[in-house]
């Protein structure tokens, strides 16, 4: 069983940067393959990045070059570190994991643990 908190969410004007973190307790994070997520109001959870259990990142093209994915495997902790942002960027971010590798990571149905998310809005 693995529990995930979000935390690092707020408001932030276009083109700031926000770094979100992702605790785990319950297992250690380097079995898993562990993710990042959003959903705006009206829309779909869309992946945004991923980890793989082997450290490897995966980002969606609409993040590519702006986001990181990293991982403190001594904090057990995941973050998403996110520079350039832009006002399409504003939605509620979750976290999730998987135990394993990444086949199919870029789907949410893929995972079976979730956090209970955090807002991030950006302003024009």
């Amino acid at each position: 069983q693995v529990q995930l908190a979000e935390s690092g969410g707020g408001l932030v004007q276009a083109g700031g940067s926000l770094r979100l973190s992702c605790a785990a307790s319950g297992r250690t994070f380097s079995l898993y393959t562990t993710a990042w997520f959003r959903q705006a109001p009206g829309k779909e959870r869309e992946f945004v990045a991923a980890l793989s259990d082997g450290g490897t990142p995966y980002y969606a093209d609409s993040v590519k070059g702006r986001f990181i994915i990293s991982r403190v495997y001594a904090e057990n902790t995941v973050y998403l570190r996110m520079n350039s942002l832009k006002p399409e960027d504003t939605a509620v971010y979750y976290c999730a994991a998987v135990l394993g590798s990444c086949y199919g990571c870029y789907s949410p149905g893929r995972y079976g643990y979730w956090g209970q998310g955090t807002q991030v809005t950006v302003s024009s």
